[in-house]
Protein backbone atom coordinates (compact mmCIF):
# COMPACT_ATOMS: atom_id res chain seq x y z
CA UNK A 1 0.00 0.00 0.00
CA UNK A 2 2.84 2.38 0.87
CA UNK A 3 4.25 2.11 -2.66
CA UNK A 4 0.90 2.43 -4.39
CA UNK A 5 0.60 5.39 -6.72
CA UNK A 6 -2.80 7.02 -6.73
CA UNK A 7 -3.29 9.07 -9.88
CA UNK A 8 -6.29 10.86 -8.38
CA UNK A 9 -3.88 12.70 -6.08
CA UNK A 10 -1.85 13.90 -9.07
CA UNK A 11 -4.98 15.16 -10.78
CA UNK A 12 -6.18 16.89 -7.60
CA UNK A 13 -2.85 18.67 -7.33
CA UNK A 14 -3.22 19.73 -10.94
CA UNK A 15 -6.72 21.18 -10.68
CA UNK A 16 -5.91 22.78 -7.34
CA UNK A 17 -2.89 24.46 -8.89
CA UNK A 18 -5.23 25.93 -11.50
CA UNK A 19 -7.35 27.20 -8.62
CA UNK A 20 -4.42 28.77 -6.78
CA UNK A 21 -3.44 30.71 -9.90
CA UNK A 22 -7.07 31.77 -10.21
CA UNK A 23 -7.18 33.13 -6.65
CA UNK A 24 -4.07 35.21 -7.20
CA UNK A 25 -5.27 36.38 -10.62
CA UNK A 26 -8.49 37.51 -8.98
CA UNK A 27 -6.53 39.49 -6.41
CA UNK A 28 -4.56 41.28 -9.13
CA UNK A 29 -7.74 41.98 -11.12
CA UNK A 30 -8.84 44.32 -8.33
CA UNK A 31 -6.42 46.88 -9.77
CA UNK A 32 -9.03 47.36 -12.50
CA UNK A 33 -11.81 49.59 -11.18
CA UNK A 34 -14.59 47.91 -13.15
CA UNK A 35 -13.53 44.32 -12.45
CA UNK A 36 -16.13 41.85 -13.68
CA UNK A 37 -17.80 40.53 -10.52
CA UNK A 38 -18.85 37.23 -12.16
CA UNK A 39 -15.36 36.49 -13.44
CA UNK A 40 -14.04 37.51 -10.02
CA UNK A 41 -16.41 34.96 -8.47
CA UNK A 42 -14.86 32.22 -10.59
CA UNK A 43 -11.32 33.26 -9.74
CA UNK A 44 -11.82 33.94 -6.04
CA UNK A 45 -14.84 31.96 -4.81
CA UNK A 46 -15.22 28.83 -6.93
CA UNK A 47 -11.52 28.09 -6.41
CA UNK A 48 -11.58 28.39 -2.61
CA UNK A 49 -11.02 24.67 -2.08
CA UNK A 50 -7.62 24.89 -3.75
CA UNK A 51 -5.29 25.61 -0.83
CA UNK A 52 -7.01 23.46 1.84
CA UNK A 53 -7.21 20.46 -0.46
CA UNK A 54 -3.42 20.43 -0.66
CA UNK A 55 -3.39 19.68 3.08
CA UNK A 56 -5.68 16.72 2.39
CA UNK A 57 -3.28 15.49 -0.29
CA UNK A 58 -0.30 16.03 2.02
CA UNK A 59 -1.85 14.04 4.86
CA UNK A 60 -2.98 11.33 2.46
CA UNK A 61 0.57 10.94 1.21
CA UNK A 62 2.03 10.94 4.70
CA UNK A 63 -0.31 8.26 6.06
CA UNK A 64 0.04 6.26 2.88
CA UNK A 65 3.81 6.08 3.29
CA UNK A 66 3.77 6.04 7.11
CA UNK A 67 0.62 4.07 8.07
CA UNK A 68 -0.32 3.65 11.71
CA UNK A 69 0.58 -0.04 11.65
CA UNK A 70 4.13 0.85 10.58
CA UNK A 71 6.74 1.85 13.15
CA UNK A 72 7.10 5.61 13.20
CA UNK A 73 10.61 7.02 13.73
CA UNK A 74 10.13 10.72 14.43
CA UNK A 75 13.74 11.98 13.95
CA UNK A 76 14.08 10.24 10.58
CA UNK A 77 10.66 11.52 9.55
CA UNK A 78 11.52 15.10 10.47
CA UNK A 79 14.87 15.09 8.71
CA UNK A 80 13.25 13.92 5.49
CA UNK A 81 10.26 16.26 5.71
CA UNK A 82 12.30 19.29 6.65
CA UNK A 83 14.51 18.60 3.65
CA UNK A 84 11.55 18.43 1.29
CA UNK A 85 9.75 21.51 2.65
CA UNK A 86 11.84 23.57 5.08
CA UNK A 87 14.92 23.77 2.86
CA UNK A 88 12.99 24.99 -0.23
CA UNK A 89 11.02 27.34 2.02
CA UNK A 90 14.21 28.98 3.29
CA UNK A 91 15.75 29.08 -0.20
CA UNK A 92 12.73 30.66 -1.87
CA UNK A 93 12.19 33.07 1.02
CA UNK A 94 15.74 34.35 0.57
CA UNK A 95 15.26 34.58 -3.20
CA UNK A 96 12.05 36.60 -2.81
CA UNK A 97 13.66 38.84 -0.21
CA UNK A 98 16.65 39.43 -2.47
CA UNK A 99 14.28 40.23 -5.31
CA UNK A 100 12.38 42.71 -3.15
CA UNK A 101 15.62 44.39 -2.08
CA UNK A 102 16.76 44.55 -5.70
CA UNK A 103 13.62 46.19 -7.04
CA UNK A 104 12.97 48.51 -4.09
CA UNK A 105 16.39 49.18 -2.61
CA UNK A 106 14.99 48.48 0.86
CA UNK A 107 17.28 46.56 3.20
CA UNK A 108 15.33 46.81 6.47
CA UNK A 109 13.85 43.33 6.00
CA UNK A 110 17.33 41.84 6.55
CA UNK A 111 17.61 43.32 10.03
CA UNK A 112 16.13 42.21 13.32
CA UNK A 113 13.32 41.92 14.27
CA UNK A 114 11.78 42.14 10.78
CA UNK A 115 13.82 39.25 9.39
CA UNK A 116 12.47 37.01 12.14
CA UNK A 117 8.90 37.88 11.16
CA UNK A 118 9.62 37.20 7.51
CA UNK A 119 10.89 33.69 8.18
CA UNK A 120 8.49 32.77 10.99
CA UNK A 121 5.34 33.81 9.13
CA UNK A 122 6.24 33.30 5.48
CA UNK A 123 6.16 37.02 4.65
CA UNK A 124 8.78 36.91 1.88
CA UNK A 125 6.00 36.13 -0.63
CA UNK A 126 2.27 35.77 -0.22
CA UNK A 127 2.10 32.05 -1.09
CA UNK A 128 4.86 30.84 1.25
CA UNK A 129 2.64 30.71 4.35
CA UNK A 130 1.42 27.32 3.09
CA UNK A 131 4.86 25.82 3.64
CA UNK A 132 5.06 27.30 7.14
CA UNK A 133 1.79 25.59 8.08
CA UNK A 134 2.96 22.38 6.45
CA UNK A 135 6.15 22.40 8.54
CA UNK A 136 4.04 22.77 11.68
CA UNK A 137 1.87 19.85 10.58
CA UNK A 138 5.03 17.78 10.19
CA UNK A 139 6.44 18.83 13.55
CA UNK A 140 3.23 17.74 15.29
CA UNK A 141 2.86 14.49 13.36
CA UNK A 142 2.89 12.22 16.47
CA UNK A 143 -0.16 14.11 17.72
CA UNK A 144 -2.00 13.71 14.42
CA UNK A 145 -1.24 9.98 14.38
CA UNK A 146 -2.83 9.66 17.80
CA UNK A 147 -5.85 11.67 16.71
CA UNK A 148 -6.34 9.60 13.54
CA UNK A 149 -6.03 6.42 15.60
CA UNK A 150 -8.75 7.65 17.96
CA UNK A 151 -11.12 8.73 15.20
CA UNK A 152 -10.74 5.42 13.38
CA UNK A 153 -12.54 3.74 16.30
CA UNK A 154 -15.71 5.60 15.26
CA UNK A 155 -14.91 7.42 11.98
CA UNK A 156 -18.30 8.96 11.26
CA UNK A 157 -18.86 10.38 14.74
CA UNK A 158 -15.25 11.47 15.04
CA UNK A 159 -15.12 13.26 11.70
CA UNK A 160 -18.49 14.97 12.12
CA UNK A 161 -17.47 16.16 15.59
CA UNK A 162 -14.15 17.43 14.28
CA UNK A 163 -15.92 19.18 11.39
CA UNK A 164 -18.23 21.04 13.78
CA UNK A 165 -15.31 22.05 15.99
CA UNK A 166 -13.43 23.20 12.87
CA UNK A 167 -16.31 25.40 11.73
CA UNK A 168 -16.65 26.96 15.19
CA UNK A 169 -12.92 27.56 15.58
CA UNK A 170 -12.51 29.05 12.11
CA UNK A 171 -15.50 31.32 12.61
CA UNK A 172 -14.06 32.65 15.85
CA UNK A 173 -10.58 33.12 14.36
CA UNK A 174 -11.84 34.70 11.13
CA UNK A 175 -14.52 37.06 12.41
CA UNK A 176 -14.28 37.52 16.18
CA UNK A 177 -10.61 37.36 17.19
CA UNK A 178 -8.68 40.63 17.05
CA UNK A 179 -5.12 41.54 17.97
CA UNK A 180 -5.95 44.19 20.54
CA UNK A 181 -4.16 42.93 23.65
CA UNK A 182 -1.62 44.85 25.69
CA UNK A 183 1.17 42.40 24.89
CA UNK A 184 3.00 43.25 21.64
CA UNK A 185 4.18 39.70 21.00
CA UNK A 186 0.74 38.22 21.62
CA UNK A 187 -0.73 40.71 19.18
CA UNK A 188 1.95 39.78 16.66
CA UNK A 189 1.18 36.07 16.97
CA UNK A 190 -2.54 36.72 16.58
CA UNK A 191 -2.06 39.16 13.71
CA UNK A 192 -0.20 36.54 11.67
CA UNK A 193 -2.26 33.53 12.82
CA UNK A 194 -3.38 32.70 9.28
CA UNK A 195 0.24 32.03 8.38
CA UNK A 196 0.99 29.30 10.92
CA UNK A 197 -2.04 28.10 12.93
CA UNK A 198 -2.46 24.51 11.76
CA UNK A 199 -5.80 24.32 13.56
CA UNK A 200 -7.39 26.28 10.72
CA UNK A 201 -6.92 23.23 8.47
CA UNK A 202 -7.01 20.39 10.98
CA UNK A 203 -10.20 18.74 9.72
CA UNK A 204 -9.14 18.50 6.09
CA UNK A 205 -5.69 17.22 7.11
CA UNK A 206 -7.09 14.55 9.42
CA UNK A 207 -9.65 13.59 6.75
CA UNK A 208 -6.72 12.90 4.42
CA UNK A 209 -5.14 10.64 7.04
CA UNK A 210 -8.38 8.75 7.67
CA UNK A 211 -9.00 8.20 3.95
CA UNK A 212 -5.45 6.91 3.45
CA UNK A 213 -5.69 4.54 6.41
CA UNK A 214 -9.00 3.14 5.16
CA UNK A 215 -8.36 3.57 1.46
CA UNK A 216 -10.34 0.54 0.24
CA UNK A 217 -13.36 1.49 2.34
CA UNK A 218 -12.97 5.10 1.23
CA UNK A 219 -13.17 4.11 -2.44
CA UNK A 220 -16.22 1.96 -1.73
CA UNK A 221 -17.95 4.86 0.04
CA UNK A 222 -17.19 7.18 -2.87
CA UNK A 223 -18.75 4.71 -5.29
CA UNK A 224 -21.80 4.03 -3.13
CA UNK A 225 -22.47 7.70 -2.46
CA UNK A 226 -21.48 9.17 -5.81
CA UNK A 227 -24.73 11.06 -6.38
CA UNK A 228 -24.86 12.36 -2.82
CA UNK A 229 -21.30 13.63 -3.06
CA UNK A 230 -22.07 15.42 -6.33
CA UNK A 231 -25.21 16.92 -4.80
CA UNK A 232 -23.26 18.15 -1.75
CA UNK A 233 -20.64 19.69 -4.01
CA UNK A 234 -23.26 21.54 -6.05
CA UNK A 235 -25.19 22.66 -2.95
CA UNK A 236 -22.14 23.98 -1.11
CA UNK A 237 -20.86 25.69 -4.25
CA UNK A 238 -24.28 27.30 -4.70
CA UNK A 239 -24.24 28.29 -1.05
CA UNK A 240 -20.84 29.98 -1.12
CA UNK A 241 -21.68 31.77 -4.39
CA UNK A 242 -25.01 32.90 -2.95
CA UNK A 243 -23.21 34.35 0.04
CA UNK A 244 -20.84 36.16 -2.31
CA UNK A 245 -23.61 37.68 -4.43
CA UNK A 246 -25.63 38.59 -1.33
CA UNK A 247 -22.73 40.59 0.07
CA UNK A 248 -22.10 42.28 -3.29
CA UNK A 249 -25.69 43.14 -4.23
CA UNK A 250 -27.48 43.44 -0.88
CA UNK A 251 -24.75 44.54 1.51
CA UNK A 252 -22.79 46.53 -1.11
CA UNK A 253 -19.46 45.03 -0.13
CA UNK A 254 -16.48 45.78 -2.31
CA UNK A 255 -15.07 42.78 -4.16
CA UNK A 256 -12.01 42.81 -1.92
CA UNK A 257 -14.11 42.90 1.26
CA UNK A 258 -16.29 40.10 -0.09
CA UNK A 259 -13.28 37.88 -0.86
CA UNK A 260 -12.01 38.54 2.67
CA UNK A 261 -15.36 37.40 4.06
CA UNK A 262 -16.32 34.49 1.80
CA UNK A 263 -13.18 32.38 2.00
CA UNK A 264 -12.09 28.82 2.77
CA UNK A 265 -12.24 29.36 6.55
CA UNK A 266 -15.83 30.60 6.57
CA UNK A 267 -18.49 28.05 7.62
CA UNK A 268 -19.63 27.58 4.02
CA UNK A 269 -16.00 27.54 2.92
CA UNK A 270 -15.19 24.62 5.22
CA UNK A 271 -18.20 22.66 3.97
CA UNK A 272 -17.40 23.51 0.36
CA UNK A 273 -13.80 22.37 0.81
CA UNK A 274 -14.88 19.05 2.30
CA UNK A 275 -17.44 18.36 -0.42
CA UNK A 276 -15.05 19.48 -3.19
CA UNK A 277 -12.36 17.15 -1.84
CA UNK A 278 -14.68 14.15 -2.03
CA UNK A 279 -16.11 15.25 -5.37
CA UNK A 280 -12.74 15.64 -7.09
CA UNK A 281 -11.38 12.42 -5.64
CA UNK A 282 -14.48 10.60 -6.83
CA UNK A 283 -14.24 12.21 -10.25
CA UNK A 284 -10.56 11.43 -10.68
CA UNK A 285 -10.85 7.76 -9.73
CA UNK A 286 -12.61 7.29 -13.06
CA UNK A 287 -10.92 7.34 -16.48
CA UNK A 288 -10.47 10.83 -17.91
CA UNK A 289 -10.10 11.96 -21.52
CA UNK A 290 -6.49 11.40 -22.48
CA UNK A 291 -5.65 15.05 -23.11
CA UNK A 292 -7.21 16.19 -19.81
CA UNK A 293 -5.46 13.44 -17.88
CA UNK A 294 -2.11 14.38 -19.44
CA UNK A 295 -2.56 18.07 -18.60
CA UNK A 296 -3.57 17.42 -14.98
CA UNK A 297 -0.75 14.93 -14.58
CA UNK A 298 1.84 17.46 -15.75
CA UNK A 299 0.38 20.20 -13.58
CA UNK A 300 0.37 17.85 -10.61
CA UNK A 301 3.93 16.75 -11.31
CA UNK A 302 5.28 20.31 -11.35
CA UNK A 303 2.78 21.80 -8.90
CA UNK A 304 5.37 22.38 -6.19
CA UNK A 305 7.60 24.55 -8.38
CA UNK A 306 4.65 26.26 -10.08
CA UNK A 307 3.37 27.16 -6.63
CA UNK A 308 6.73 28.55 -5.59
CA UNK A 309 7.55 30.56 -8.72
CA UNK A 310 4.24 31.90 -10.04
CA UNK A 311 4.23 35.17 -8.00
CA UNK A 312 7.41 36.24 -9.76
CA UNK A 313 5.84 35.48 -13.12
CA UNK A 314 2.73 37.49 -12.21
CA UNK A 315 4.84 40.43 -11.02
CA UNK A 316 6.69 40.78 -14.31
CA UNK A 317 3.58 40.19 -16.39
CA UNK A 318 1.93 43.09 -14.57
CA UNK A 319 4.93 45.29 -15.30
CA UNK A 320 4.57 44.40 -18.97
CA UNK A 321 0.86 45.23 -18.91
CA UNK A 322 1.52 48.55 -17.17
CA UNK A 323 4.19 49.49 -19.71
CA UNK A 324 1.66 48.84 -22.45
CA UNK A 325 -0.97 50.81 -20.51
CA UNK A 326 -3.25 47.78 -20.47
CA UNK A 327 -5.56 47.44 -17.49
CA UNK A 328 -6.69 44.05 -16.25
CA UNK A 329 -10.00 44.02 -18.08
CA UNK A 330 -12.00 40.76 -18.14
CA UNK A 331 -10.36 39.79 -21.44
CA UNK A 332 -6.80 40.67 -20.44
CA UNK A 333 -7.35 38.99 -17.05
CA UNK A 334 -8.02 35.70 -18.82
CA UNK A 335 -4.91 36.22 -20.93
CA UNK A 336 -2.96 37.11 -17.78
CA UNK A 337 -4.10 33.85 -16.17
CA UNK A 338 -3.28 31.66 -19.17
CA UNK A 339 0.12 33.31 -19.68
CA UNK A 340 0.98 32.90 -16.00
CA UNK A 341 0.09 29.23 -16.20
CA UNK A 342 2.14 28.66 -19.33
CA UNK A 343 5.23 30.57 -18.16
CA UNK A 344 5.14 29.14 -14.64
CA UNK A 345 4.82 25.61 -15.99
CA UNK A 346 7.69 26.18 -18.42
CA UNK A 347 9.94 27.61 -15.72
CA UNK A 348 9.04 24.76 -13.36
CA UNK A 349 9.97 22.23 -16.02
CA UNK A 350 13.24 24.05 -16.70
CA UNK A 351 14.18 24.28 -13.02
CA UNK A 352 13.41 20.61 -12.57
CA UNK A 353 15.62 19.67 -15.53
CA UNK A 354 18.39 21.93 -14.28
CA UNK A 355 18.12 20.34 -10.85
CA UNK A 356 18.68 16.93 -12.35
CA UNK A 357 22.06 18.09 -13.71
CA UNK A 358 22.96 20.32 -10.74
CA UNK A 359 21.93 18.24 -7.71
CA UNK A 360 22.72 20.89 -5.07
CA UNK A 361 20.55 23.43 -6.87
CA UNK A 362 17.78 20.88 -7.19
CA UNK A 363 18.01 20.13 -3.49
CA UNK A 364 17.81 23.79 -2.51
CA UNK A 365 14.94 24.68 -4.83
CA UNK A 366 12.82 21.53 -4.64
CA UNK A 367 13.96 19.68 -1.53
CA UNK A 368 15.07 16.68 -3.58
CA UNK A 369 17.22 15.63 -6.48
CA UNK A 370 14.48 16.28 -9.00
CA UNK A 371 12.82 13.68 -11.08
CA UNK A 372 9.33 14.57 -9.90
CA UNK A 373 7.96 17.57 -8.05
CA UNK A 374 5.21 17.13 -5.52
CA UNK A 375 3.47 19.51 -3.16
CA UNK A 376 2.64 16.80 -0.62
CA UNK A 377 6.22 15.59 -0.05
CA UNK A 378 5.22 11.93 -0.17
CA UNK A 379 7.83 9.27 0.45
Amino acid sequence: MANQRIVALDYIRGISMLGVLGIHTGAYSLTYEAANLHLFAIYEIVTRFSVPIFFFVSAFGLFLSQPLKKEFHYPTFMVKRFRTVLLPYLTWSILYMLHYTWISGATDLWHRPLIYKYFLFGLASYQLYFLVILVWFYALMPLWRQLVSMILKAPFVGLVSLLLVQIAFNYYSSYLLHANYNNHYLNLMIQHRMSYWVLHYLFIFILGGICAERYSQFLALLKQNSRRITACFILTLAGILSHYYYLVYQQHYTLEATANTVHQLSPLGVLYTASATLFWFKTFTRPLPESLAAMLHQLGKYSYLIYLIHPLVMYYLLIELNQRSQALTPLTTIGFYVTTLALSSGLAWSINKLGVHVPLLGLLLTGSFPKKNRLDAKA
